[in-house]
């Protein structure tokens, strides 16, 4: 750890740095697993690269060597300082000084002359579900996400859908991409160590959606209903969030798809979530 550990520490005492609190920011320290990460992301010297958060630079000087093009999209302008300096004699770096949510990704990857983009990212853990549903539902011309996040957080994402660890957004990352942690990362691997432990996932988004519901947006609502009241049968639960019209509806669509009229949202596969949907889409 004392290499990446005695840069951080030099850059943070240099540039008068603590970590910002509000934007969630805990710095990676730990040699081994920023090679992990870097190995994950499978970068080659053709590739663009997005980098979401890149702090101190820790993680970009490793994504510089590797491929064609770094994008570093920095929302605290005290690091944009550093990397400026920090890296100042490489032609293969862009650093956008903005909020990713407001960054036109698709946009930007085009300017640059590239098809496609590899999302590699540290996310704070107060944002970090909009940014990754962002990056999907967006349908942007992303190849893959390597992201570290927190461990509960990224368990979540890469449950099999209808497990016990399954929410709603476990549904919305199956459906765009497949997901895999690639390893875990303690919490004292950071500076500050913040109170839970991370996680790094990847995602290799899909060229087509792994079910083809008729009606998308009724599809995403009838999962996100099904989960605002996991205790609820799912009869229930579409009755109460008024996505059926009658008690009986339910029960005819469930018998039709030998689904057990007392299931429980979460015991239902995707592929089960869409025949549902597709059901109801032809009833509007």
């Amino acid at each position: 750890m004392n290499n990446v550990y005695d840069e951080t520490k030099f850059l943070m005492k240099k540039y008068n740095i603590t970590a910002n609190k509000s934007l969630g920011q805990n710095f990676l320290v730990d040699d081994e697993s920023i090679e992990r990460i870097v190995e994950a992301s499978d970068l080659t010297t053709d590739d663009l690269v997005i980098e979401i958060g890149p702090g101190l630079g820790t993680l970009t000087q490793k994504l510089l060597e590797k491929a064609k093009k770094v994008i570093a999209i920095e929302l605290d302008k005290k690091m944009i300082k550093v990397l400026q300096d920090r890296f100042l004699l490489y032609t293969n770096l862009e650093i956008i000084n903005e909020d990713v949510l407001k960054v036109d990704l698709k946009e930007v990857i085009e300017k640059n002359g590239f098809k496609t983009a590899k999302v590699v990212a540290n996310l704070p853990y107060y944002i970090t579900t909009p940014i990754i549903m962002q990056l999907l539902e967006k349908k942007l011309p992303i190849e893959t996400i390597t992201v570290m996040i927190q461990k509960e957080v990224a368990e979540r994402l890469t449950a099999i859908p209808g497990d016990k660890n399954s929410g709603a957004i476990t549904y919305s990352v199956y459906y765009y991409s497949n997901p895999k942690v690639i390893l875990n990362v303690e919490n004292y691997k950071f500076i500050p160590a913040p109170e839970v432990d991370s996680q790094v996932i990847k995602l290799v988004l899909r060229d087509e959606p792994v079910v083809k519901p008729i009606n998308e947006e009724l599809f995403f609502r009838l999962i996100k209903i099904s989960f605002m009241q996991r205790r609820k049968t799912l009869i229930n639960s579409l009755l109460n969030g008024g996505i059926i019209k009658s008690k009986q509806q339910a029960i005819d669509i469930f018998n039709e798809l030998e689904i057990e009229l007392n299931t429980r949202g979460e015991k239902l596969t995707i592929e089960q979530f869409c025949e549902i949907s597709n059901l109801l889409a032809k009833c509007i």
